[in-house]
């Protein structure tokens, strides 16, 4: 299973973007799906997931702003991001929970200027 994340860019406080995570190979049943985000200097924390049974879970910084979400006949994992602030600068990565087993994808870059 590969996961392959997109959708990062750059915006100014405020905007928003739409990143997505979609897992290709070998998928059966459902997926939970997770972001985290790591800054320079900082450590990876978790922003949002969702189980396959779409209980979300959201850091406090992003509640209200964010929203994740699964298309599981898709195979996408989803995060809108709103009113983005400069604090949300980070590379984003996505996983995903696919048969017992854990997966990444590549980090896409989110930065929000001010």
């Amino acid at each position: 299973v590969q996961l392959q994340a997109s959708g990062g860019g750059s915006v100014q406080v405020g905007g928003s973007l739409t990143l997505s995570c979609e897992a290709s190979g070998s998928i059966f049943g459902a997926i939970a799906w997770g972001w985290y985000r790591q800054a320079p200097g900082k450590q990876r924390e978790k922003v949002a997931d969702i189980s396959s049974g779409s209980i979300t879970y959201y850091v406090d910084s992003v509640k209200g702003r964010f929203t994740i979400s699964g298309d599981n006949a898709g195979n996408t994992g989803y995060l809108q991001m709103n009113s983005l602030k400069p604090e949300d600068t980070a590379t984003y990565y996505c996983n995903a929970l696919i048969g017992g087993w854990i997966y990444w994808g590549q980090g896409t870059q989110v930065t929000v200027s001010s």
